[in-house]
């Protein structure tokens, strides 16, 4: 599990704890030969907080300038690409799908991080585009940080 997936995690079920939401949020473990479908779970009876999060990390202090779909994403021994194949879960689950960008900007830096709805990120790469471009990350809502945590505000999940 990265840092980025700990904190996300625990600020949510901290959220959850504080706010006295029915809820739990936890990341689902990774086997060597059986991909996972989604880094967190959000479980809840409330349907604004029955979440499907994937979490990826850019390092733009390292030259990064864009989320590829070809390089940040995996294809499985099927063919079949990561898109898709959380596209499927998201949609058989009945899941609010996101997925969740770390920007990393080095050492002694803030963080920052941002909330994709999945609808969006399957509508991109089925148009056949190839990335998402630093600044159209940053059109999306952020998740900010409180310490080494994150803010859980409900209206980044919606």
């Amino acid at each position: 599990m990265t840092e980025f997936e700990r904190a996300l995690v625990q600020s949510f079920n901290q959220f959850f704890e504080k706010t006295n939401i029915r809820a739990i949020a936890h990341r689902i473990k990774q086997h060597r030969f059986t991909p996972q479908f989604l880094d967190i779970l959000v479980d809840s009876l409330n349907p604004d907080y029955y979440l499907g999060i994937e979490c990826k990390s850019i390092s733009v202090d390292k030259g990064a300038n864009a989320l590829y779909f070809s390089q940040h994403f995996t294809v499985d021994k099927n063919g079949v690409h990561q898109v898709e194949r959380i596209g499927d879960y998201i949609k058989k689950s009945g899941r609010n799908g996101f997925l969740a960008v770390e920007l990393r900007y080095g050492m002694g830096k803030a963080r920052a991080a941002y909330a994709i709805p999945w609808k969006d990120i399957a509508k991109k790469y089925a148009s056949g585009e190839l990335k998402y471009t630093i600044s159209e990350i940053q059109e999306y809502p952020e998740i900010r940080r409180n310490g080494n945590l994150y803010l859980i505000e409900p209206e980044c999940w919606r």
